[in-house]
């Protein structure tokens, strides 16, 4: 009967965070066809991405505190509903300025969902069931990733961009419904510290504040390189359809398995070893997709999803054994720069990618890493070996 229960939430958990995730890079592969249809620039086109990631890191914070003054249910209704309704919206709109006020009005009520779910997680469970369902909730931001990428790109040839919003929308607002109705009650007063660490606090703490630039320096090139993806192929010398580049994201399911992979290789090593490791294969990945060879591109593409997820698993590890207190506002924390990351990203590689073209985007990418590269070489350095235990980011 437990093992029925922990099943059934792992579900709910999937189905729910999936959904969720899926319409944040809904419109990822059909940026060049967006770029047309609105008659605007890649840049601007790119917006319908970056809104919405900066919606996210603008509420991340504000929806975890009310999650740990209020019932979570409530909350993740209304943020399921707002998020769907909006995503019907973008599916009739025609104008790309109301497209992207409503993609980042998306942003703003996807935490909502996906942060107060991980409250609710957090304070409803035992710490021996956390981990397991856990495990749920981050393969289903890495599914619906990629779901979301797919459904953008594949929909788009036998129907419109358009219905790839409204199967979206759908499918998140049946889970909402699923997931309100069936999640088990909270009990109130559970896990409740007695002085949680300020945000001042954590973010006033140089070591934390390091592992901080982590999360921000790997989405900042994550999201670039999957961002101006379309438009480097769909142009000369490739011309690759909608199709072939919505088959690229394929390389996104690298993320569910490297985690465990990088968690083991950080307890080997230490959590600063893997960081370094993980941005220079990274760095080294994004350097060959200079070369115009669409095989050798999709390869690299497994190389960068793979340095980034093994620098989230080791940075959130490292991150979550420096803090004693307070874990919920420090996690808060790493989403909020981890999407500030992207947000920002996505916007200085359009102006990279306009300057110098794909070139441009690869140079900046290969900065930033420097980041991620050098706080890994200064934890390995203060830490001995094995001293991390594995845990996972949302991403």
């Amino acid at each position: 009967m437990k093992n029925d229960k922990s099943r059934k939430l792992q579900f709910l958990v999937f189905f729910l965070v999936m959904a969720s995730m899926a319409n944040v890079y809904i419109v990822q592969p059909v940026l060049p066809i967006l770029e047309r249809e609105f008659g605007t620039n890649a840049t601007i086109a790119s917006f319908a991405i970056s809104a919405t990631i900066l919606g996210i890191a603008l509420a991340n914070l504000p929806f975890g505190m009310l999650a740990d003054r209020y019932a979570v249910k409530p909350i993740i209704l209304i943020g399921g509903f707002a998020v769907s309704l909006f995503g019907f919206f973008c599916a009739v709109t025609t104008s790309m300025g109301f497209l992207i006020l409503a993609r980042f009005i998306q942003g703003l009520f996807i935490p909502a969902v996906t942060t107060c779910l991980v409250a609710y997680l957090a304070r409803s469970l035992p710490i021996e069931r956390l981990n397991i369902i856990m495990g749920s909730y981050v393969s289903a931001t890495v599914a619906g990733g990629l779901a979301g990428r797919l459904l953008g790109g594949w929909i788009h040839t036998p129907l419109h961009w358009r219905y790839a919003f409204v199967s979206a929308s759908a499918l998140l607002l049946t889970a909402t419904i699923v997931a309100v109705r069936w999640l088990p009650s909270e009990e109130p007063g559970t896990r409740k510290e007695a002085r949680p660490a300020r945000f001042i606090e954590l973010i006033s703490r140089k070591d934390l504040l390091r592992i901080y630039l982590v999360p921000f320096s790997a989405f900042f090139v994550f999201s670039s390189v999957f961002n101006y993806l379309p438009f480097y192929l769909s142009g000369p010398p490739f011309y690759a359809s909608t199709e072939v580049i919505t088959l690229l994201y394929l390389s996104y399911i690298i993320g569910i398995a490297i985690g465990p992979v990088a968690g083991t290789l950080s307890n080997r090593l230490s959590n600063g070893a893997t960081m370094a490791l993980g941005a220079v294969v990274f760095g080294i990945s994004i350097a060959i997709t200079i070369i115009k060879s669409v095989p050798l591109i999709a390869v690299s593409l497994c190389g960068i999803c793979a340095g980034h997820f093994a620098m989230h698993t080791a940075a959130v590890g490292s991150l979550n054994r420096k803090v004693s207190s307070g874990q919920g506002r420090a996690n808060s924390l790493y989403v909020l720069f981890y999407y500030l990351g992207g947000a920002i990203g996505i916007t200085l590689s359009g102006y990279a990618y306009s300057i110098a073209g794909w070139t441009g985007v690869v140079a900046l990418g290969c900065i930033v890493l420097l980041l991620p590269l050098l706080t890994g070489i200064i934890e390995n350095r203060l830490a001995p070996q094995g001293e991390s235990r594995q845990t996972y980011p949302s991403r």
